[in-house]
């Protein structure tokens, strides 16, 4: 079992649910963020005056997935949070972590069946 946290831009998230819908990934947690990496903020002007926005608005996407959904699941995001055919700076990151257990709260199930 594996959790999966993608971070991608806010207007790349209907774009991304559908491509997990299309390899079969119907749950998940979806979250407003902010943050910055490689692109380190925005300059922007508003009313003359330059400034720079330090932290991007992003969403967070937790996903729990079985070992052999881990692979499917990447690439959808991938291919759909892309920009463009290449991508750009900002497009987010992916991060696949080891997941030792997962329990149903309704049930009481555990592990590969709670998720």
């Amino acid at each position: 079992m594996k959790l999966i946290i993608a971070i991608v831009q806010p207007n790349r998230l209907e774009a991304v649910k559908e491509a997990l819908t299309e390899v079969e990934v119907f749950r998940l947690t979806v979250m407003d963020c902010q943050g910055f990496g490689r692109q380190k903020g925005q300059r922007t002007v508003y009313r003359g005056h330059e400034f720079t926005i330090n932290l991007l608005r992003k969403v967070q996407l937790q996903i729990a997935v079985n070992d052999e959904f881990v692979e499917p699941t990447i690439a959808a995001i991938v291919k759909a949070g892309r920009t463009g055919e290449k991508g750009e700076i900002g497009d987010g990151k992916i991060f696949v972590l080891p997941m030792d257990d997962c329990v149903r709260i309704r049930t009481g199930e555990r592990g590969r069946d709670a998720i």
